[in-house]
């Protein structure tokens, strides 16, 4: 696993120990950041589910300011604070464990907002959830006026429109990985 492009491209990122995390293969980043990397213009970044943090990383090596990394599982934060040092980008990031209602809620109180939000929780439990996570980033007012969403899922899975007046849904299948794009259509 390793950063694609951008600021610190070629740098090795570790993977998480265990096999409880599915790694984002270099061929699925490298299809989302094509798809994305044509929005990337600084902002703040949320990762959601981070795992590695690869794809936190990812952004802020094409650009991105600031990232927010948050995963359940120590055995994930020790590895992303591992690849924030190793890209040396501690200073642009801050790492959280919590589960992803008690982040969202932190985050509210603190009034962020993100450009970017990745979403690759484990499939089994959490894809079924998307859906409830991406309207509470919404009611909890935690994205940026033209935010890009990007939620991984099984390709089998048909995430449901989320809201047409809120959001351009674009679906996409790589292999068994399914990636669903959700562009932000303006607001607050």
């Amino acid at each position: 696993m390793r950063v694609i492009s951008g600021d610190k491209r070629g740098i090795s990122l570790e993977a998480v120990p265990g096999q409880k995390t599915r790694p984002t293969t270099d061929r699925v980043k490298e299809s989302i950041f094509n798809i994305i990397t044509p929005y990337i213009d600084g902002g703040k970044v949320l990762d959601l589910f981070a795992g590695s943090g690869a794809l936190g990383i990812e952004t802020l090596s094409r650009g991105a300011e600031f990232a927010v990394f948050i995963d359940v599982s120590f055995n994930s934060i020790k590895c992303i604070k591992k690849n924030l040092a190793q890209t040396e980008y501690q200073k642009s990031a801050e790492v959280y464990k919590a589960d992803w209602k008690t982040a969202i809620d932190k985050l509210a109180k603190r009034e962020m907002k993100f450009d970017y939000v990745f979403l690759d929780p484990p499939y089994v439990e959490f894809q079924e959830k998307i859906p409830q996570i991406v309207t509470a980033l919404e009611e909890k007012n935690l994205l940026c006026t033209n935010a890009i969403i990007v939620c991984e899922h099984e390709n089998k899975y048909n995430m449901p429109l989320i809201s047409a007046e809120l959001f351009k849904q674009q679906h996409y299948k790589y292999g068994n990985t399914g990636i669903t794009v959700l562009y932000r259509l303006g607001g607050n």
